[in-house]
């Protein structure tokens, strides 16, 4: 029984967002909400994963891949990555306006059918990232709204849960953008020690 779950948990983790597994008497069922179907593996995929050599699961997952199944869970973004999607949200929001820089995100980073919760060092990994390649841009220079949005979008593309959330704060006036997941806020949510009340959330999940 611990064999099958370990299985389950690695088959979780090689599966796209989009992608569900659930354990059955008979093996195992993955719903593709984004296609609308469903794969059906035998107890012998499901325990070649963990307890086959490394042949067997290679051809398990070369299934998954072929089913496409495998193949929306992106790598964590490197420091370059990163630095071109700050710059690229910058830019896009100077240009289209903030408003409607919030209107893509449903299509740049869609609300997957399943949304896991990500490991904080993950997050925090990311944050450094973020803050240290916007510190270091003279063009972003630690813009709030570029580096929520693209936290948010980076975090989101890999199917982890995420809040984009929008703050005011009364005196003296300010606006604040920054993104909540798995404990953290990229960037903080009270610069300064100043508490920004949210009036906008966009995603599933809370703070």
């Amino acid at each position: 029984m611990a064999d099958e779950a370990d299985a389950l948990a690695a088959m979780a983790e090689i599966l796209a967002p989009h992608c569900h597994v659930t354990r059955l008497s008979g093996g195992a069922l993955i719903a593709d909400w984004k296609r609308t179907r469903f794969l059906g593996m035998t107890p012998a995929d499901v325990r070649a994963l963990t307890g086959g050599d490394a042949e067997e699961r290679a051809e398990v997952v070369t299934d998954l891949v072929r089913a496409g199944c495998a193949t929306g869970r992106s790598r964590a973004p490197t420091e370059a990555g990163v630095r071109l999607w700050l710059h690229g949200t910058h830019l896009l929001i100077r240009t289209l306006g903030f408003g409607r820089v919030l209107r893509l995100l449903p299509v740049v980073a869609p609300d997957y059918a399943r949304t896991d919760r990500p490991p904080a060092e993950q997050v925090g990994r990311l944050k450094r990232a973020v803050q240290s390649q916007s510190r270091r841009s003279c063009s972003v220079n630690g813009d709030c709204k570029s580096e929520a949005v693209t936290a948010f979008v980076l975090l989101r593309r890999r199917g982890w849960e995420a809040v984009l959330h929008v703050g005011v704060r009364e005196h003296p006036f300010a606006l604040h953008t920054w993104v909540s997941s798995a404990g953290l806020c990229i960037p903080d949510a009270d610069p300064g020690g100043h508490a920004f009340t949210p009036v906008l959330s966009i995603g599933r999940g809370g703070p």
